[in-house]
């Protein structure tokens, strides 16, 4: 999933769930953030203060998917969280290791560290661990069948569209593929390209065992969101036991008209179009709503705003706000979800990542 999803579509789905403007802002910058904050290591202040981040995101061109360790950090919490084969945590699935690290959707494993997220919301990173647990949760969804280590389950043979959108003809098709065989390494979903990434699109490989996979993004990002509602609506009730509903039938109409009419191949224009939707009451239970565009650099984005740049600096001048800033808490939120994902729900399925 893009950034249309992890923002914009994240940002609908808290509102129907529940949240305030101010609050589902929060959510939905965090579920993006996931994926851009690729740098790691200490920040340092000029009145001797330092604050040490860690990253939940590489480039899929990037030497550290060469390091085994890295990937089990980065690729496993936050994007391809394993799915114990979608059994408990006394079960385990037929065949080897890599089958109980393979991405499911909705999985114990993922309902799990929900439930958590739930059960924390007390620490004042709450709503940032909100939002980076949904990001991981969405894309249970859209990583389905992949893994977040370097094997051959996540070959990608004969990717196409099964509609008829063109997003790639079958010249350019065929060229990418042997680009992508000679250079990027079967980690995760890099092989498939951005066909699991596109909220329209049906489409079909063969993977690392041979299998013929179909896929139907519109219908497994539609259950995405249903699946989010449900657990916003138990985070509002501080309850991860509650019985509670999905999305409401308009939001759920609404956001299956988006996802079949904004045919765009980048995320960017995808997310351009959700932002105009939702400024001028597309959403009409919201109304018109002043969203703020998505930001990672410069004066509007949270690293900015805690730290007087966006640039790296060797070091930075110390504001006080510092410590209740977006950016310090939902790196904050990172550590705890990678840190309770790693070393607290996994080894309950028998899996050692790290």
């Amino acid at each position: 999933m893009q950034i249309d999803f992890h923002h914009t579509t994240t940002y609908i789905v808290a509102r129907d769930a529940g949240f305030n403007h101010q609050d589902a802002e929060i959510i939905a910058y965090a579920s993006q953030y996931v994926d851009d904050a690729t740098l790691a290591g200490p920040i340092h202040f000029d009145n001797g203060a330092a604050y040490n981040r860690i990253n939940s995101a590489h480039n899929m061109i990037d030497l550290r998917n060469e390091n085994e360790i890295a990937n089990h950090n980065v690729w496993i919490p936050f994007h391809f969280l394993p799915g114990n084969g979608n059994m408990q945590a006394d079960q385990n699935p037929l065949g080897s290791f890599i089958n109980k690290i393979i991405c499911t959707p909705d999985s114990p494993v993922a309902q799990e560290m929900l439930s958590d997220t739930i059960l924390e919301q007390h620490r004042n990173y709450g709503l940032h661990r909100l939002g980076i647990s949904l990001h991981v949760y969405a894309d249970t969804w859209a990583h389905q069948g992949f893994a977040g280590v370097q094997h051959l389950i996540n070959e990608v043979e004969h990717a196409q569209e099964t509609d008829n959108y063109g997003i790639f003809t079958p010249l350019v098709g065929q060229l990418l593929r042997n680009l992508l065989d000679d250079t990027i390494p079967p980690l995760g979903h890099a092989r498939a390209q951005i066909f699991p990434d596109m909220p329209f699109l049906n489409w079909q490989y063969k993977n690392g065992s041979g299998d013929l996979i179909t896929r139907n993004n519109p219908v497994d990002f539609l259950a995405a969101c249903d699946k989010m509602c449900f657990w916003m609506r138990r985070y509002l009730l501080k309850n991860p036991h509650a019985d509670v509903t999905g999305l409401s039938n308009e939001t759920r109409k609404q956001i299956k008209q988006m996802f079949s009419q904004t045919l765009f191949e980048r995320g960017e224009d995808r997310h351009q179009t959700w932002l105009a939707a939702i400024r001028t009451g597309f959403f009409t239970q919201f109304g018109s709503l002043s969203i703020k565009d998505y930001a990672t650099r410069g004066a509007q984005s949270w690293k900015y705003a805690a730290l007087g740049s966006s640039e790296d600096q060797a070091e930075y001048h110390y504001q006080t706000t510092f410590l209740t800033s977006n950016w310090k808490l939902f790196h904050d939120a990172l550590q705890a979800h990678r840190f309770n994902v790693i070393y607290n729900i996994l080894p309950k399925y028998g899996i050692c990542a790290a």
